[in-house]
C-alpha cells in the first residue's frame, strides 16, 4: 500500500502523537508499505525510508510549539506524484483539510484519526464557549472519512455521542525495548532529585501546557514534604509553572531523550499524571514499561491503561484530596511496590508497536477492500 499521511505535528516536535507516528511510519515501512508524511516544515525530507513533505507555516499564537501549515496548490502536485492508495489524516485541523480535500477531488479513500481531545482543551485557554462549535467542525471533517480511529474506548464513546461515524479503536503501543526497568539507577535519581536520591521521587514527563493541569501536583507535593518532584519536558506553560512551583522541591529538568528518558521513568517511585483531557496518555504506558507505578486521574482514556491497585492508582480528577491519598498510599507500600512495578511492566508488554501497526494495516486493508498476504 502507498499511504499519504497528513499530520498537524511531526518531528522535530516531541509529544505523544509524534511518538506514535514515528513508530507507525517505521513499522509500516518494515511491512513493505510506502509512506509519505505531509506535515509542518521541520527540516526533514525523509524518515526511516518514508518521504517527508514539509509545508511552511507559522506558530500557533496560543501554542507556539505548534505550527499552522496552510494548504497550498503544490501539495496537490506532491500527492499526485506519490500516487497514494489511501490518505490518512491525523487530527484534521488546518493542513488536514488539504488531505480531506484531495481525498475527495482525487477519489482516494480517506481514513482519519483522533488523538487530541481538542474540545476539552478549550476551557484551559478561556475558550470553553466554543466547544459546541468545535464538535460540529470535527464532525464535518471526520464524517468525510470511510473510517475514524481513536486511541481508547472512552474516546470512541465521546466521538460516537457527538455523531462522528464509523469509529474504531486503534490499539495503544509502547517501545518496550527502550523503556525497561533495568535502566533504574541511583545516578538518575540523584539527578532528578537534585542530590537527594533517598527521598521519595515523583515524576511527570510530557508537555508543560495548561491542559495537562500540572499545577494540580503542587498540593500533593505540599502534603508529602519529604517527596521530590521532577518535571521532564518543555512547553508554553513552563515559565508560569516555574513561578507556581517556586519554593517547592520541584525540579524542571527539560527534555530528555533515549536511555536518559528511559532511566528517568525507571528511577522514579511514582509517575503522577493529573490531566483530564487525555485520549490515551502514551507517557503512562512508557512509565509502566519502565516499571514505574502510575498515579493518574480517572478520566479520558486512562482507565483503559491503569487498573487501580494493580499497576498504579487512579484518583478523582476533581478532588485534590483524592490525588494526595493515592500518592501517599503508593509511597507507603514499600514491600508491595515491587509487585506494582512488575504488574505495570506486564501490562505494557501487551502493547508493542508492531502489533498496533499490524492492526492499522488491517484497518487500511478493510477500507481498500484488499486481502493482506498471509506473511504480513
Amino acid at each position: 500500500m502507498r499511504i499519504a499521511l497528513f499530520t498537524e505535528t511531526f518531528l522535530p516536535k516531541v509529544d505523544g502523537i509524534v511518538t506514535r507516528l514515528k513508530h507507525t511510519v517505521e513499522h509500516l515501512q518494515r511491512l513493505g508499505h510506502q509512506v509519505c508524511v505531509f506535515c509542518p516544515e521541520g527540516g526533514l525530507t525523509e524518515y526511516k525510508g518514508a518521504q517527508v513533505y514539509g509545508v511552511s507555516g507559522f506558530p500557533l499564537p496560543l501554542y507556539p510549539e505548534l505550527k499552522l501549515a496552510l494548504p497550498r496548490p503544490s501539495i496537490r502536485e506532491a500527492v499526485e506524484g506519490f500516487e497514494p492508495d489511501l490518505i490518512h489524516v491525523v487530527n484534521p485541523a488546518v493542513l488536514g483539510l488539504a488531505g480531506i480535500y484531495y481525498s475527495k477531488s482525487l477519489e482516494i479513500p480517506l481514513v482519519a484519526s483522533y488523538h487530541t481531545h481538542l474540545p476539552k482543551y478549550l476551557e484551559h485557554y478561556g475558550l470553553g464557549m466554543l466547544e459546541g462549535v468545535l464538535w460540529e467542525l470535527l464532525k464535518a471533517m471526520h464524517n468525510q472519512a470511510r473510517l475514524n480511529l481513536c486511541t481508547s474506548t472512552a474516546m470512541q464513546q465521546a466521538l460516537t455521542e457527538h455523531d462522528i461515524e464509523r469509529v474504531q479503536v486503534w490499539q495503544r503501543g509502547v517501545d518496550t525495548e527502550l523503556f525497561r526497568p533495568e535502566l533504574r539507577s541511583r545516578e538518575m535519581r540523584d539527578r532528578l532529585s537534585r542530590g537527594e536520591p533517598d527521598a521519595p521521587l515523583l515524576l511527570y514527563i510530557g508537555r508543560l501546557s495548561a491542559e495537562k493541569e500540572i499545577d494540580r501536583i503542587r498540593p500533593v507535593l505540599e502534603a508529602i514534604p519529604e517527596a521530590r518532584l521532577a518535571l521532564v519536558g518543555d512547553g508554553p506553560y513552563r515559565e508560569e509553572l516555574e513561578k507556581y512551583f517556586e519554593g517547592t522541591p520541584a525540579h524542571f529538568v527539560g527534555y530528555l531523550e533515549g536511555e536518559d528518558l528511559g532511566a528517568a521513568y525507571a528511577s522514579a517511585d511514582a509517575f503522577v499524571f493529573p490531566s483530564r483531557t487525555e485520549t490515551l496518555g502514551l507517557v503512562l504506558l512508557e512509565a509502566m514499561a519502565a516499571g514505574c507505578p502510575v498515579i493518574a486521574a480517572n478520566a479520558g482514556g486512562i482507565p483503559d491503561i491503569v487498573t487501580d491497585g494493580v499497576n498504579g492508582f487512579m484518583f478523582d480528577p476533581m478532588d485534590d484530596a483524592s490525588a494526595i491519598a493515592a500518592t501517599q498510599r503508593l509511597l507507603a507500600m514499600r514491600a508491595e511496590r515491587e509487585l506494582l512495578r512488575q504488574n505495570a511492566r506486564v501490562e505494557a508488554e501487551r502493547w508493542g508497536w508492531a502489533a498496533a501497526t499490524k492492526q492499522l494495516q488491517q484497518f487500511y486493508a478493510e477500507v481498500l477492500a484488499v486481502e493482506l498476504p498471509l506473511a504480513a
